[in-house]
């Protein structure tokens, strides 16, 4: 083999790795930028997925404020109506309270009527002997029903007339007046107690009236 077929093997040679390594290269390059590709895409996935994520946490804090916020105004509104019911009550209340003045205006029915309210409130105490509190405005009155109250109570109920003991040392509160408008007040009526004081049943015009009010109230403020 003479120096021109060396020299030619040699160049051969020399392009045949030169192509190898060009190839390799090559598929090295393609490799790279595969692995780039994916990468890149891995990462704009990863921040996709963040994105989404805050965003489904920023609107599910809207709609809890939404939520605390409806529920806000829905209390507001509910506390709203529930004050204008109990202004319209008491506004009710006062206007009734202020007739109840006048029942013990007009003496025979008024005399009448503590009469009733003595043998109720005996039907229901039911005890042979009872402590009786009333005005002391009322006292006169009371004192002039005592028997006939005692009589129809023993009849109707069948026995005995009880023992009423009108207390003399303790009265029930005045009728209401501008020079005591802040004070304890009672509008009539009486109260009766069993002997012991374990059983009391109030039937004053203001506590027949604080009854009324609590049976009505569905009724008043549907």
């Amino acid at each position: 083999m003479n120096d021109a077929d060396v020299s030619k093997q040699i160049q051969q040679m020399v392009r045949f790795i030169r192509q190898e390594a060009e190839e390799k290269a090559n598929e090295i390059l393609v490799s790279a930028e595969e692995e780039f590709n994916i990468e890149k895409l891995q990462l704009v996935e990863a921040e996709k997925k963040k994105i989404r994520q805050e965003y489904e946490r920023k609107e599910k804090q809207v709609q809890v404020r939404k939520k605390i916020e409806y529920s806000m105004q829905l209390n507001a509104s509910r506390i709203k109506v529930l004050q204008a019911q109990d202004d319209m009550v008491n506004s009710m209340k006062d206007g009734a309270g202020k007739e109840l003045l006048n029942v013990s205006q007009n003496h025979h029915h008024y005399k009448n009527l503590l009469k009733d309210l003595i043998v109720q409130s005996l039907l229901r105490l039911k005890e042979p002997a009872v402590l009786l509190r009333c005005r002391k405005d009322d006292h006169n009155l009371v004192e002039s029903v005592l028997h006939s109250a005692k009589e129809e109570y023993a009849e109707k109920a069948n026995v005995f007339p009880p023992e009423i003991i009108v207390d003399h040392d303790i009265y029930l509160p005045p009728a209401p007046s501008h020079h005591n408008a802040h004070g304890l007040s009672c509008s009539g009526g009486v109260v009766l107690a069993s002997r012991d004081g374990k059983i009391v049943f109030e039937n004053s015009l203001d506590a027949r009236l604080d009854v009324a009010f609590r049976k009505k109230l569905p009724e008043v403020c549907s």
